[in-house]
């Protein structure tokens, strides 16, 4: 997402600023983090387009470790998590067929 264009005031209560100063550590690890969970998903999807199946198991079980940590971090829902990992694995599946 891009910045705002207004500019944020300023946080005059001690408490307040130190809230300031830790949402922007925590926005940094939550992009990092969703960054990564979108990489590991076209990842698998690139070996899937390609055909290569062993490739794309191998990468699906990495990107289960990446999806699920990022759920249980409270990034996204488990249910997106659990929906994001279904439609992985049935994709996979279906090179076979």
């Amino acid at each position: 997402m891009a910045t705002s264009s207004k500019a944020k005031k300023t946080v005059r209560i001690a408490s307040g600023r130190k809230r300031a100063r830790q949402d922007v550590k925590l926005n940094a690890a939550n992009t990092a983090l969703r960054s990564k969970f979108r990489t590991v998903i076209k990842n698998v999807q690139k070996a899937v387009v390609a055909g290569d199946k062993a490739k794309a198991t191998e990468l699906y079980t990495s990107a289960q470790k990446v999806i699920d940590s990022v759920a249980d971090k409270g990034l996204f829902h488990k249910n997106k998590a659990a929906r994001h990992k279904s439609r992985l694995s049935s994709a996979i599946k279906a090179l076979s067929a």
